[in-house]
């Protein structure tokens, strides 16, 4: 019966935070901020890409 850490690991239940982006198809939209996380849809018209990350998108 005791309340605390055992119940913080069902906060997060049933509630979407990221759904599927227009642009890049990737789950990474973010509902409330309306942004993408992926490709910076809703941020910005150009698509987010940083010179570390580009090569393990190649890959994929």
């Amino acid at each position: 019966m005791v309340k605390g850490t055992p119940t913080m690991g069902l906060r997060g239940r049933g509630k979407k935070l990221h759904i599927a982006c227009r642009r890049c198809g990737h789950k990474a939209f973010h509902i409330s901020r309306k942004v993408c996380a992926f490709c910076g849809f809703g941020k910005s018209t150009k698509l987010k890409k940083y010179a570390w990350a580009w090569k393990r998108r190649d890959k994929r």
